[in-house]
């Protein structure tokens, strides 16, 4: 004859309740392992604290900025920009760069991407971009305002670039941050028609907004 086992519900609430206690157990270990890397990390973010980079302007060229019709402009501008990573411990993923160029508030050239790129503990890169635009609606005052600068033999542009960036702690990577950067060139602009481009080559600095 065979033998069957049973057992009694008390003895099968104490084995689940076993089960519950096992399973409770991991889940806060694992929850203070979590906790106490995240700590961790945090910590270290705290004491490197990471300065923002730094932009500056090399070298602005315009050749062309010029109405096509009563409100429509063309331009052509090339742009060199040096970034600089300034920190000693953490690196910089530049991820979906933007520049354009503006005059008195007014874009007046199409978003241009730059390529993303790593930036190392300390380094710098030359950064460049051709920015243009073809039949750009301005203001009706553009060719007033630019014709006033050619009088008082100077024009200034604000050259931009936005984007996003994450820092790089060891093999710890951030979130994305986006961040902003304004530089302004000023260029002679004489009354008479220049014969090569106007041209700025002053090494600004930018300001640079994270």
């Amino acid at each position: 004859m065979s033998q069957v086992l049973s057992k009694s519900p008390k003895h099968c609430a104490k084995q689940g309740l076993s089960i519950n206690k096992s399973y409770k157990k991991l889940f806060f270990a694992f929850s203070a392992f979590f906790t106490t890397v995240i700590a961790f990390i945090f910590l270290i973010w705290l004491i490197l604290q990471p300065a923002k980079p730094q932009f500056s302007l090399r070298e602005a060229d315009i050749y062309q900025l010029n109405l096509s019709g009563p409100h429509l402009l063309n331009s052509s501008i090339q742009l060199t920009l040096l970034s600089k990573n300034p920190n000693k411990k953490v690196g910089i993923y530049y991820d979906e760069l933007q520049a354009y160029a503006a005059y008195k508030g007014q874009q007046i050239s199409v978003d241009t991407s730059l390529p993303p790129f790593y930036q190392g503990h300390e380094e710098s890169n030359l950064l460049t971009a051709s920015l243009e635009g073809t039949g750009l609606p301005v203001a009706p005052s553009f060719g007033y305002e630019v014709g006033r600068d050619q009088t008082a033999g100077r024009i200034v542009l604000n050259l931009k670039v936005n984007g996003k960036l994450r820092w790089k702690v060891g093999t710890w990577v951030s979130g994305r941050y986006r961040f902003n950067v304004n530089c302004v060139s000023v260029m002679a602009f004489g009354p008479t028609v220049p014969t090569g481009p106007l041209s700025s080559n002053q090494g600004t600095q930018c300001s640079t907004a994270v």
